[in-house]
């Protein structure tokens, strides 16, 4: 009986099969494989959106720069027209001007209240040319600080009143003030350049800017910003205010009137993307895979009317916005 009762006892305590054990952890690898793999997917989607709302980041903040700045392009102050202010210089006169930078008059040339290169940085501000990206437009806006400032020395500024206004570099002896006032004189030249601050590669939207002196130094808006081209509109006519054509910088008429501004930018993310590969072609502007091909190099020697097809590991975004110009046939 003793002898029988153990036999029963030890048979009750058998251990799993080898076939049990191995169904267990064929289960047990699927169920780990299938968690990796979601938490891989699940890591690719998280990356991807992140991505994507950070190149939406950097184009709502480059536009909401340029934005105001082309918007109000040709604003003097209280008085209508850059016509009427004293003491502005055209590049193309002899007479010596402010020596920055950027050359001779070109703070003072009011006249041209916006200009641009087309696919080239070959704008006056030489010292940071050989920094931007060779085949991106550039926009030069000059006008206004659209609130009053204090008499101030050394620096470029508009007296006005309704009637008369006048560039100084002392306003304290504006003969508009006190009937009038005074708001310093904003030039802004905005550039794509190929680096950023601090990150070789990282290609940025930059501006050249007056400050005192007067003198022009460079700043940058925000980095990622690979491309920028710009178009105007046209009112031929000068008078009625409505474009009825968009061009590139370098194609408006003699005596026709920029009344919009029609601006692309190309977003670029800052790193590479594990797995993918941006296999688009981007045309906007005058870039233009039909008339003209395709590069996948912006700083190549004929890449400025070229579509653009990069063909690498960056994620992008292209934005474009069409700005009116709130003073284009004056304040």
């Amino acid at each position: 009986m003793s002898s029988c009762g153990t036999r029963v006892g030890y048979m009750g305590e058998r251990g799993v099969s080898m076939i049990e054990l191995l169904v267990a952890m064929t289960i047990g690898a699927l169920l780990i494989f299938g968690a990796t793999q979601v938490y891989v997917d699940s890591k690719r989607t998280y990356d991807t959106n992140e991505s994507t709302a950070r190149l939406q980041e950097t184009a709502r903040y480059a536009m909401s720069v340029l934005e105001p700045d082309i918007r109000m392009s040709n604003y003097w102050g209280l008085v209508k027209g850059s016509g009427v202010i004293t003491n502005q210089v055209s590049r193309t006169e002899t007479s010596a001007g402010d020596p920055t930078e950027c050359g001779a008059n070109f703070a003072r040339d009011l006249m041209l209240n916006i200009e641009g290169t087309d696919g080239s940085a070959n704008f006056a501000c030489t010292d940071w040319r050989d920094d931007a990206v060779a085949s991106a437009d550039t926009i030069t806006i000059r006008r206004a600080a659209t609130t009053p400032s204090s008499v101030t020395t050394g620096k470029l500024q508009i007296c006005s009143t309704r009637v008369v206004g006048e560039l100084v570099e002392d306003s304290g002896s504006c003969t508009a003030a006190p009937a009038g006032q005074v708001n310093d004189l904003i030039v802004n030249s905005y550039y794509i350049a190929k680096d950023s601050n601090g990150q070789p590669g990282v290609p940025s939207l930059r501006r050249i800017a007056l400050v005192s002196g007067p003198e022009f130094q460079p700043e940058e808006i925000i980095p990622g910003v690979e491309d920028m081209q710009i178009q105007f509109g046209i009112d031929p006519s000068g008078t009625s205010g409505v474009a009825t054509r968009y061009v590139n910088p370098e194609d408006v008429g003699a005596g026709e009137q920029i009344v919009s501004v029609r601006i692309w930018l190309l977003v670029r993310a800052e790193t590479t993307e594990v797995g993918f590969t941006d296999g688009r072609t981007y045309e906007y502007a005058d870039r233009n895979e039909e008339a003209n091909g395709t590069t996948n190099d912006l700083n190549a020697a004929d890449a400025a009317t070229k579509a653009y097809a990069p063909a690498d590991g960056f994620r992008r975004l292209l934005v474009s916005r069409t700005i009116q110009l709130r003073n284009a046939l004056g304040t």
